[in-house]
């Protein structure tokens, strides 16, 4: 158990002897919403998490919860205390981590959140050639997309993320090649010109989505909203595959990423453009400005930033028959040679 004594936080409020356990409690189930859910991620009973809170509330004399139907909503003092307690843990949390920085070196865990097609298409080719240097440092991935990694980097659960660039300023970011509309189909439709399509003439089309809680659908989303496109939608999927695969069968043009792999489908891939400019947005690898980063952290994100900058995109236009046919004698003769 730890205890504070005499910590004062950015605000008004006076820690005296605080236990980190309630504080952590409070912030579960503020973040939450229920006794329940807090309960399952911090590994106690309801009965004792909600006894916590009440000593919290006790100590502290202050109403931090109000019951609204089966859930809990934050009084105003609430809010402030949330705010406050978020900050201790994060410098609580901080120092402990340096600590274990000092320990390891090259030796720990390392997590790393991101969209599922950039895990299979740029992490699972990277990750050997860092294994390779770094035999110590074992990687653990998590599934996250864009708005999904902002919570849990902020709770210190992942060193890094790896997604579109939020300009969001409480995290460092390493500035990555960016991430393009691209749009796939059969083969046997004629799609776009010269290997782009407005996004205007996909309005007439059925259309097949990832789901919005990937940022290059709320990208699509704003270009289509600054064009006055109401989309055709199929179908929303959270698995780009799902969309590849209905793509290839005639069933719809999939609006994709470019770091999305396509090379185990037969489809015709076009770039999306708005007022013929490619509609793209930053990639990046996010950290915690407030945290520590691991030395063996540091090494990763400059080792995947060069790698990512050396194959991206993933994906490409397809060739026109003309312009694959002009590059045929070339390669014919750098053969005989």
């Amino acid at each position: 158990m730890h205890n504070f004594s005499s910590i004062r936080c950015r605000g008004s409020i006076d820690f005296q002897a605080m236990d980190l356990r309630r504080l952590r409690t409070f912030v579960a189930v503020a973040e939450l919403g229920t006794v329940s859910k807090a309960a399952l991620r911090l590994r106690i009973t309801q009965p004792a998490l909600s006894r916590q809170i009440m000593d919290l509330q006790q100590e502290l004399g202050l109403r931090l919860f109000d019951r609204v139907g089966r859930g809990l909503v934050l009084t105003r003092e609430g809010e402030e205390f949330l705010a406050e307690s978020r900050g201790v843990l994060a410098h609580v949390d901080a120092l402990g981590e340096r600590v274990e920085v000092l320990k390891r070196g090259d030796r720990g865990v390392l997590k790393v959140a991101a969209p599922p097609h950039t895990i299979e298409s740029v992490l699972s080719p990277f990750l050997p050639r860092y294994a390779e240097r770094f035999p110590n440092v074992h990687v653990k991935l998590s599934e996250a997309l864009g708005r999904e990694q902002t919570a849990i980097l902020e709770r210190g659960e992942v060193h890094i993320g790896i997604r579109h660039d939020q300009g969001d300023r409480r995290f460092e970011s390493r500035v990555l090649p960016p991430d393009e509309v691209l749009a796939a189909c059969a083969p046997s439709l004629e799609l776009g010109h010269a290997g782009t399509i407005d996004i205007g003439r996909l309005a007439s089309h059925p259309l097949l989505l990832l789901d919005q809680g990937y940022s290059i659908r709320r990208l699509f989303d704003a270009a289509c909203r600054l064009t006055d496109v109401d989309p055709n939608i199929m179908l929303e999927s959270r698995a780009p595959h799902t969309l590849l695969a209905l793509a290839e069968a005639g069933q719809g043009i999939a609006i994709i990423p470019s770091l999305l792999r396509t090379d185990r489908y037969t489809l015709r891939i076009v770039r999306v453009t708005h007022r013929r400019k490619p509609i793209r947005e930053r990639y990046a690898i996010q950290w915690d400005k407030r945290r520590p980063m691991p030395p063996y952290a540091e090494s990763f994100c400059e080792a995947l930033a060069e790698y990512m900058r050396e194959v991206l995109p993933i994906t490409h236009p397809t060739e026109s028959k003309m312009a694959a046919a002009r590059k045929q004698p070339a390669v014919r003769k750098s053969r005989r040679q």
